[in-house]
């Protein structure tokens, strides 16, 4: 099983595994998403407090997110790593990278549970609950902080069998915590009559689950890494690297409430509930084009952090030309899409005529440079791939921090309209930052294949 998998990742047609590896990886983030709808869904028809319910569930949704980051930052630079490792041949680092990157997952987890049980209120507070809200929030997000080993666990060692080949595993992971949560969520809210509790409670069981389904995997016969005891001793010359290589991810996901935030409150200041409205549509549209491109990604990271590490130029380079095509074709052709047709969207979210309309103008504004998501993503998730912490850091923070979020502050001092100069910060920065993107992985990535060449001589 060992020999084969490894044989696949450094020898099968690059074609046809990068689609055996990121098909899975896609279902998986459409399924996690279908599996947040599916609860906010059930929590707003909650009879006489579902609106009240879903507000409140929705303040604690950044902080879900910065716990989400947390597992991020571990996994998605230990796992690459892992790759880079298992394609030099070095099984034993690799493990020790594993069994390294599950400690420090428990002991995140046993911080993150201290906190949100001490400050939760204060948190909430803070990202928008009110009076009417603060208990439903809390009653959910204390529930939920008990389930934070699961969440981290699930999230954090999952990208391991992923890593590994074992992209139909990782899908299962998953879809078993779904499924399940799914099935839980009426039972408990409705059934129990526990409400917002109940929804809590059927989400850290689901991923308990899933928790214990990787666990089991990681531990089992049939994977290549293993956890063993004797390598969860924390080594900081393993650990280290890991979490630098993490940063990129943790920023990108951990700074989406802070951008949330800024676009709400400007628009809010300029457009009213209206212009907020619009934001949330477009916030869904944005996620849902970018989940394939995230699949994808994750599809090829193990094939090119595999072939990095074993020295093979050719197929690192091939690889990543392929998931470039790929991912810019699917950009290009969702861009177009959203700015032929706008209004199918605006339609899938609401009936209010004024709401689509305001939806139809500004999605078009908001998604102007989306076809270019495809170059963007993919440099970057390749800098990941390839073990280059500093750059991969660097992009994370220039597109969000250095560019979006000043901009949504700065572009209505200049323009007339208010609210289209704030939707119009998301374009400027997506153009600043794939341009800065491309030129930097065009320079790197010829020398990093440079390097595999001199290897081989």
């Amino acid at each position: 099983m060992e020999n084969k998998q490894q044989s696949e990742l450094g020898t099968k047609n690059i074609t046809k595994l990068l689609f055996s590896m990121a098909i899975p990886a896609i279902a998986a983030q459409i399924i996690n998403l279908l599996y947040n709808m599916v609860d906010r869904m059930y929590i707003g028809h909650i009879p006489e407090v579902g609106a009240t319910a879903l507000t409140a569930v929705g303040v604690t949704m950044p902080i879900i997110m910065v716990i989400s980051a947390f597992a991020a930052l571990v996994s998605m630079g230990g796992a690459p790593r892992a790759s880079i490792m298992m394609g030099k041949g070095d099984k034993d680092t690799a493990q020790k990278i594993l069994g390294n990157c599950t400690t420090a997952l428990v002991f995140i987890s046993i911080t993150l549970t201290a906190i949100v049980l001490i400050f939760g209120d204060k948190m909430l507070m803070a990202f928008g609950a009110s009076e009417n809200t603060i208990k439903y929030a809390l009653d959910y997000l204390n529930i939920y902080a008990f389930g934070t080993l699961f969440v981290q666990l699930a999230l954090g060692l999952n990208a391991f069998i992923t890593a590994q080949g074992f992209a139909k595993i990782s899908m299962l992971t998953v879809l078993v915590g779904a499924i399940l949560n799914i099935i839980l969520d009426p039972i408990f809210i409705f059934g129990f009559k526990m409400g917002v509790k109940g929804a809590a409670l059927a989400t850290i069981i689901s991923q308990g689950v899933s928790a214990l389904w990787v666990m089991k995997f990681l531990t089992g016969d049939k994977t290549l890494l293993k956890i063993k005891r004797k390598y969860l001793k924390i080594d900081f010359k393993v650990l280290l690297p890991c979490i630098a290589l993490g940063l990129a991810p943790f920023i990108m996901q951990s700074t989406e409430s802070i951008l949330a935030i800024a676009f709400n409150t400007s628009l809010l200041k300029y457009g009213g509930d209206l212009a907020v409205g619009s934001m949330t549509i477009l916030s869904s549209v944005m996620q849902f084009s970018m989940l394939p491109l995230v699949g994808l990604t994750q599809g090829a990271t193990p094939i090119i952090s595999f072939n990095y590490g074993a020295g093979n130029g050719d197929r690192v380079k091939d690889a990543f030309l392929l998931l470039l095509k790929i991912s810019l074709a699917y950009s290009i052709g969702l861009w177009a899409i959203t700015m032929i047709w706008p209004q199918l969207f605006a339609k899938m979210f609401t009936k209010d005529i004024e709401l689509i309309n305001i939806t139809i103008k500004t999605l078009r504004i908001y998604m102007a440079a989306s076809l270019l998501f495809g170059i963007q993503i993919s440099c970057q998730q390749t800098f990941i791939a390839l073990g280059n912490a500093k750059t991969s850091v660097f992009l994370a923070i220039l597109r969000k921090i250095i560019l979006l979020i000043p901009l949504i502050y700065i572009l209505p001092l200049f323009l007339q309209n208010k609210v289209n100069a704030v939707f119009l910060a998301e374009p400027i920065a997506d153009i600043i930052a794939v341009t800065v993107t491309g030129t930097l992985f065009t320079i790197q990535f010829k020398g990093v294949l440079r390097e595999l060449d001199l290897e081989k001589i």
